[in-house]
């Protein structure tokens, strides 16, 4: 793979995989569990995606 393809492939996953676990985080939140560790650990890993694709923007790789 070409540095661009692996580029593409890791911000789809990335995106893939906020999704993902926003829709897990919600129905958690649903059912009143936003104090499980569980659910701390999805929003843990929202912020780091976050972050990452903030920086992407920030460097004009996405809008």
């Amino acid at each position: 793979m070409e540095r661009l393809e692996i580029f593409e492939k890791m911000l789809s996953d990335i995106q893939k995989i906020c999704e993902e676990e926003k829709a897990i985080m919600d129905k958690l939140k649903a059912e009143g569990k936003e104090k499980t560790a569980t659910y701390k650990q999805y929003m843990g890993n929202r912020l780091v995606y976050g972050r990452i694709l903030s920086l992407y923007k920030q460097y004009g790789l996405i809008e």
